[in-house]
């Protein structure tokens, strides 16, 4: 008869996979900021997005004005998130941010895209949580369902195209497609942006 697995490493404490990566004041916080999600931020309609910047604003985030938050984004830390004025979070647009996300003016996030911020060391027995502070600088454009990699750092300007995953920085003013995303041509800068690649 085959030995039974020994259930002690499932013992709370015990085993890596099986402790808590956070405290308990940042769970019960992301509980309460996820009941506010739900029930004040997801149903409220499309176009109060004052509304919207008001919630995240109120569990820490620093939200730039004329910015376009639609209902079905998701924001997994308020308090780690920074935007600068006239940002758009798209609807279902996805930023897990254990640690600070900055956002730079005219920055776009298409419906679906995900900016993962954190992710573990699979080599440690411990398996450490690994977060990363990401900045998406002004002018960049995360299209729809497109994935930036945690750590990854996108220039001003730069573009990532439909369903493209960013694992590796992206030039300024460089648009960018495939998995792995690889440069394919220049993008000319808009003239508020002072015209300089």
């Amino acid at each position: 008869m085959p030995r039974p697995p020994d259930l002690r490493a499932a013992q709370p404490g015990s085993d890596p996979y099986a402790r808590a990566t956070f405290s308990l004041g940042n769970r019960a916080l992301r509980l309460l900021w996820n009941l506010c999600r739900l029930l004040l931020f997801r149903l409220s309609p499309r176009p109060l997005y004052t509304w919207r910047a008001f919630l995240l604003r109120l569990f820490g985030a620093k939200v730039g004005p004329l910015s376009r938050i639609y209902p079905a984004a998701k924001v997994w830390a308020p308090w780690n998130l920074v935007c600068a004025d006239h940002v758009t979070l798209g609807d279902r647009s996805e930023i897990y941010n254990p640690a600070p996300v900055h956002l730079g003016s005219h920055v776009i996030l298409s419906p679906d895209c995900f900016l993962c911020g954190a992710t573990h060391d699979y080599n440690d027995p411990e398996f450490p949580l690994l977060a990363y502070a990401m900045t998406v600088e002004c002018h960049a454009w995360i299209c729809a369902r497109a994935a930036v990699a945690p750590g990854v750092q996108v220039g001003a300007g730069a573009v990532l195209g439909l369903q493209s995953v960013a694992i590796s920085d992206l030039a300024p003013w460089t648009v960018y497609r495939g998995h792995p995303a690889v440069a394919v041509r220049q993008r000319t800068p808009p003239p508020e942006a002072g015209g300089a690649a």
